[in-house]
């Protein structure tokens, strides 16, 4: 067993194509999608403000609602262009502060505010209008207050007059929300590390053309000995793809990998349940073109449904309830919360068991097809 272990390292350090695959194909598309999403701050609302006033109160007024949102000022004659690109669909708001709001506000009036909005964009506008209500509700108190004032009340009983009776009390609870790394270094991860099982299948189905097998099988190796000495140099190259993967992620993105030990117990869960599942399907496949075939959809159907490219919770509940048969899932999940949730090693050695038993039963099914493989070979 020895020997074919050594003989397999070998063969999988000079194989340049699986290191290229395996390894630079992910950090290609980790950078690819970091690039696009991984730096944008998308929790803030984002505001077109064209200030026609200038004055002191409307640069007030603009630099509290940024305060609460992303307000982006555009000039003054920019509102007929502005208003055309919410008409041709790039844009979906713009709120005019008219010339005169200063004023209007110094002598007590009611100053309108045009806020030009695409109506078929309405989950767009209603948080800011949210927003808008609430502003203006309090430029309403403080003018109520003021009259008040002006009519001899204290501020205390100003206050009084203008409280509500009904209140809402805010209770503060910890969510630790998935940023957009988040998904991407483990999702991209976990996927790429299931397309080993083409390099798998590419050795065994080699060694069964080269007759390699067949003298194999006239020696005293014994069949699990074989199986063994075969599957882990995969184990050992997929933990190490995912030690660099996630080093890359850490030291490019800046990516919290929390605990490292739990870390570490769940890729190994993943190195034994992608290269087990390998072994089963390199002996039961016909050939090498359909391993391939299956092993595409293997991967690609698992990281849909196992959350690998968007959170599971945004997909259908069917597909949420298929997702949790799948691998991608629980080694998604655990790493998730591993990175987000501070999880330790009591927390996800359940996830990593999973991942465990799925590639165990994978080798079970390749050793009871190994004898016919063999068989095969000699033919």
């Amino acid at each position: 067993m020895k020997g074919i272990l050594l003989k397999e390292l070998k063969l999988i350090k000079k194989d340049r194509r699986s290191f290229i695959f395996l390894l630079l194909m992910p950090i290609f598309f980790i950078l690819m999608y970091g690039s696009i999403g991984g730096g944008s701050d998308s929790s803030r609302i984002a505001l077109h403000v064209i200030d026609q006033d200038q004055s002191a109160a409307s640069k007030a007024f603009i630099q509290q609602l940024d305060g609460i949102m992303d307000v982006k000022q555009d000039a003054a004659s920019s509102l007929d262009t502005q208003v055309l690109k919410i008409k041709k669909g790039q844009l979906t708001e713009v709120l005019v502060v008219p010339k005169g709001f200063g004023q209007d506000l110094a002598d007590g009036k009611q100053s309108e505010l045009p806020f030009y909005q695409d109506a078929s964009a309405q989950t767009t506008i209603a948080p800011i209008q949210a927003i808008l209500n609430s502003v203006a509700n309090g430029y309403r108190e403080k003018k109520l207050s003021d009259t008040f004032t002006a009519l001899g009340e204290t501020g205390e009983q100003a206050q009084a007059a203008l409280a509500s009776p009904i209140a809402v009390k805010n209770i503060q609870t910890t969510s630790e929300q998935l940023s957009y790394l988040d998904i991407i270094v483990p999702g991209m991860t976990v996927m790429f590390v299931f397309f080993i099982m083409i390099t798998m299948s590419k050795r065994f189905f080699e060694e069964k053309k080269t007759g390699l097998l067949s003298r194999i099988r006239s020696t005293r190796i014994k069949p699990m000995e074989y199986l063994i000495g075969m599957w882990l140099p995969f184990i050992f190259t997929v933990i190490i793809q995912c030690a660099l993967l996630f080093g890359f992620g850490h030291y490019v993105y800046d990516l919290n990998l929390g605990d490292l030990s739990a870390l570490g117990l769940v890729i190994v869960g993943l190195s034994i349940a992608s290269t087990g599942i390998g072994m089963a399907l390199c002996f039961l496949a016909p050939g090498e073109s359909a391993a391939m075939v299956i092993t595409q959809v293997i991967t690609m159907g698992g990281a849909l449904l196992g959350g690998l490219w968007m959170p599971s919770y945004l997909l259908p509940d069917m597909m949420q309830k298929i997702g949790k048969f799948t691998p991608q899932y629980w080694a998604q999940h655990s790493i998730q919360d591993i990175i987000v949730h501070h999880a330790h090693i009591a927390d996800v050695w359940g996830g990593a068991a999973i991942l465990a038993t799925f590639g165990l039963i994978g080798l079970f099914i390749a050793f009871l097809r190994l004898p016919r493989f063999m068989r095969a070979a000699e033919n």
